[in-house]
């Protein structure tokens, strides 16, 4: 797959069936797009592609992040590399293309630059200026251009529509667990291992502390089941986020108490897959009866381990 970070860099690529949105996620809905864009490719003998932009447009008109990641820049290249996309469109939106006129958008951009010959987008599909541009205009303006576009309809699951702005919520409510369906994959939180302040060590739980990466959605405060990737392995475990109530520290973070691991990771990054929640965060009278909490959370996380 070849990734193109600008316009300016878009030189010598053949016709293309583009698949069209943001992509903050790569949903179950996303997935589908691709999926078909990219057999319509194959049957065409054309060149699969994306077009997307690297930052959100919503962060940008409001002059501040206001919407958070769901997934990594580098885990959503690789995710399309997998799906069998020939060219990634990944491109910076700023003040020059938000301020494009939808119809030069599609000469200028999609047709002129991209060589689009097919689209394919969701239902709810915005593009140029003001968001005025709409799949209505779209469809019209391939009709008389000389491209055909196909329409998503919505992908719904256990009734709801699949959407990125349901993901966050669901996310930052703590249902990681339905959050999964939509995403067809476990909700994920990277960073480096930092030192805490050690309690766990002393009550027989020691963790892998991350710091909340503000870039993206973090699960409300409680205790988790999860999985840890480090050095491509995984390990089960059983993640706290929040701020240690018992303890008095007031710094969120995320720590992961891995089960049956004993090596020193500091300095290491690690990622922690959220696969359900077992409780809110609380405070506890006793470091004792937060240990002894610990381990039933423990339990109940290996228990769910063994029977999936």
């Amino acid at each position: 797959m070849k990734v193109f970070r600008s316009l300016d860099d878009i030189q010598n690529i053949k016709e293309t069936v583009v698949a069209l949105g943001n992509f903050d996620g790569i949903h179950v809905g996303h997935q589908e797009l691709i999926r078909r864009a990219v057999k319509s490719a194959r049957i065409t003998g054309m060149k699969s592609a994306v077009f997307t932009f690297n930052n959100h447009p919503k962060n940008v008109v409001a002059g501040k992040r206001v919407i958070k990641n769901i997934m990594y820049y580098d885990e959503k290249v690789e995710m399309m590399k997998k799906m069998g996309i020939d060219y990634l469109f990944s491109i910076d939106f700023d003040y020059n293309i938000s301020h494009t006129s939808p119809e030069d958008f599609v000469t200028e951009i999609l047709m002129n630059k991209l060589k689009m010959k097919e689209a394919f987008c969701g239902f709810n599909y915005r593009f140029g200026y003001q968001a005025k541009g709409t799949t209505d205009l779209l469809m019209k303006m391939g009709r008389r251009k000389g491209f055909s576009l196909h329409v998503i309809d919505p992908i719904k699951v256990k009734g709801q529509v699949v959407s990125s702005t349901l993901i966050r919520q669901l996310i930052a409510e703590g249902k990681v667990d339905e959050c999964r369906l939509m995403l067809g994959r476990n909700y994920t939180i990277g960073g480096e291992v930092v030192r805490g302040n050690m309690i766990g060590r002393t009550i027989g739980f020691p963790t892998s502390n991350i710091l909340i990466d503000e870039s993206m959605v973090t699960p409300s405060n409680g205790v988790y089941i999860t999985l840890c990737d480090y050095n491509f392995k995984q390990y089960e475990g059983v993640t706290n986020v929040g701020i240690k109530p018992t303890i008095g520290d007031n710094k969120r973070v995320i720590e992961t108490h891995i089960f049956d691991f004993d090596k020193d990771i500091y300095g290491r990054e690690i990622k922690v897959e959220f696969i359900k929640k077992i409780r809110d965060e609380m405070k506890f009278p006793s470091v004792d009866e937060l240990a002894e909490q610990i381990q039933r959370d423990c339990q109940t996380a290996r228990d769910y381990h063994e029977e999936e």
